[in-house]
């Protein structure tokens, strides 16, 4: 079995090129990946000038890239990259807040992940971070980067002909979104089809604290609804998107005829902290049959047991298709539990919504 960038299922270890200005740091990630048996880190680059010419050379199967670099930033490389020699890659970033709203556009131009740079106190665990990155990386490895479509405008007029009815069922309708590797861009092209009258929508995506807010502040800059990065106790509204902080579980609850959203620093569910799982779980039980559940691309089965739920209680499920998923690990998941009503390819998920409020 192939990936998309032609990595095979066999036993070959997998070939990083890391691309870092700082001779620290790329010593650093050349120590963390290596000490994964299925990773081998080919060669390193100081800037992305050399790094062009040792992908031409050494053919990686991953690319690792800092967002900030001189001579050509990492931005600019990137985009080039994926339109001469697509390939997957993974995003070095800081925490600053220059770092995370880069990064968040280095997803929206085709990074698979991102991970945050390492800290160098002994105490956090060198032996976390390095298993977060090559985790990374091997998932970067088998994504399918020629899956990724735009959206086009016929979808879009398709979706705003459908929501022009009065007779859409938003009074009470609540859209739960659940999403991992992948997800920025899939929810990106998801939201940005949708009306100013679409019903609410909470979102869970696989991302760390400082992120969701900068992922947030971007859909919003770019889409007809609101989107937000949740607070404790916002009201969820016609018109607005809300996101799971990185760093809390988020629920929907009932109070009275409104619906509002809770958050919460239990432990990981799924090894995830926002978890899917415990959104649809709480829609499940808040709003039942006034649901829709929508399961986009994703490692690992977060979500799968819950969107079983929402189905029990009465909610409509659709799932991305595997064909426009980066990563089918969560979709297949959800459909394998029996939590899917319908499969539909990543354009064809805000009609198909719309379609589904006005029967």
């Amino acid at each position: 079995m192939l990936s998309g960038n032609g990595v095979s299922a066999s036993n070959r270890k997998i070939r990083v090129l890391i691309v870092d200005d700082s001779a620290l740091m790329r010593q650093v990630l050349t120590t963390l990946l290596s000490s994964d048996e299925q990773i081998e880190v080919v060669g390193t680059a100081p800037d992305p000038y050399v790094a062009r010419d040792k992908i031409k050379a050494l053919n990686p199967d991953v690319l690792t890239l800092d967002v900030e670099m001189p001579r050509m930033d990492g931005l600019t490389f990137l985009e080039k990259l994926m339109v001469g020699h697509p390939m997957p890659v993974v995003m070095v970033s800081s925490l600053t807040e220059v770092g995370c709203d880069t990064t968040i556009r280095a997803l929206e131009l085709g990074a698979i992940d991102f991970f945050t740079k390492p800290k160098f106190d002994m105490a956090q665990g060198m032996e976390l971070q390095s298993r977060e990155l090559c985790e990374k990386v091997k998932v970067a490895a088998h994504a399918r980067i020629s899956g990724r479509v735009n959206n086009g405008a016929g979808v879009i007029s398709a979706v705003q002909a459908v929501s022009s009815s009065s007779m859409l069922k938003t009074s009470e309708t609540i859209i739960a979104v659940g999403a991992s590797t992948g997800g920025p861009e899939a929810i990106l092209k998801f939201l940005t089809a949708l009306p100013p009258n679409t019903p609410p929508i909470v979102i869970t995506q696989h991302m760390p604290e400082k992120f969701t807010k900068s992922f947030a502040d971007r859909l919003n800059a770019l889409c007809k609804i609101t989107v937000k990065e949740a607070e404790e106790g916002d009201r969820v509204m016609t018109g607005q998107a809300l996101i799971a902080p990185g760093s809390h579980h988020m629920t929907l609850m009932r109070s009275g005829a409104r619906y509002l959203v809770r958050l919460n620093l239990n432990d990981r569910v799924n090894r995830h902290r926002p978890s899917v799982d415990v959104l649809f779980r709480s829609v499940a039980r808040a709003a039942g049959k006034n649901a829709i559940g929508i399961m986009m691309t994703g490692m690992g089965r977060d979500g799968a047991d819950g969107m079983k739920e929402m189905k029990d209680a009465g909610a409509y499920n659709i799932s991305q298709d595997e064909a426009t998923s980066v990563v089918f690990g969560m979709p297949k998941e959800a459909i394998a539990a029996g939590g899917v009503d319908e499969i539909c390819a990543l354009p064809n998920i805000a009609h198909r919504l719309f379609k589904r409020l006005a029967a």
